[in-house]
């Protein structure tokens, strides 16, 4: 599946062409991937998972808490195209939380919450809708744990894929962006639950590493 990658050198575009909030102004490098561009992305997405999975019953699974944003987005483009095309989708929505960080440190342990939930899903077509997939590990965590439930048909869907030497390999069935191995955030992407409220996605600096560490 085709994406935008961004690549290693990309040098973003300096954060007072912006609208940044003022409390996080000195934390941040630079924006990477403006709000529009985000947007735009987000609608071709839509476009294609309704081309591949039109005409079928979706049960679209958002995974919480960074996904929440690009979930919300991508289903009004959903919505709009079900409104005004040919193909359309039936959808209905549930949620599941997995947690995987440490300030900015991704870990071993992957935990699920509302995974007791899952069981619902069988025989069902489930779109999973992922903010960021790094080393793949929680994915496959959470694609492991929904094939015993035995749903009829999963794919993936994540705004950003990370390139990093600790993959493990996996790719999700729709990507938005491939990044750098860099700790963004913005657009519901936080550090330690901040920056969920910035509209673009930025690099975090060294220094708001330590300022929000926990």
């Amino acid at each position: 599946m085709a994406c935008y990658s961004i690549p290693d050198d990309e040098k973003g575009y300096k954060l007072d062409l912006f609208c940044v909030p003022k409390h996080y102004e000195e934390d941040l490098d630079q924006v990477i991937i403006p709000h529009g561009l985000i947007m735009d992305r987000t609608e071709r997405l839509a476009r294609d998972i309704v081309r591949d999975m039109g005409g079928h019953h979706i049960v679209v699974l958002c995974v919480l808490k960074g996904g929440y944003t690009f979930f919300a987005d991508l289903l009004d483009y959903i919505k709009a195209l079900n409104q005004n095309s040919d193909k359309s989708v039936p959808l209905t929505v549930d949620f599941i939380r997995l947690k995987s960080y440490c300030n900015d440190q991704s870990t071993n342990i992957v935990k699920v919450i509302g995974g007791d939930e899952l069981s619902t899903l069988t025989g069902k077509n489930v779109l999973i809708v992922e903010d960021i997939v790094e080393t793949g590990r929680t994915m496959e965590t959470l694609l492991s744990l929904l094939s015993e439930c035995n749903p009829k048909m999963v794919k993936v869907v994540s705004l950003l894929v990370k390139r990093t030497p600790r993959s493990s390999g996996y790719r999700p069935d729709y990507i938005g962006f491939e990044v750098p191995d860099w700790f963004l955030v913005g657009y519901a992407l936080d550090y330690n639950e901040y920056f969920r409220d910035l509209s673009h996605i930025c690099i975090l600096n060294e220094n708001a590493k330590e300022k929000y560490k926990v």
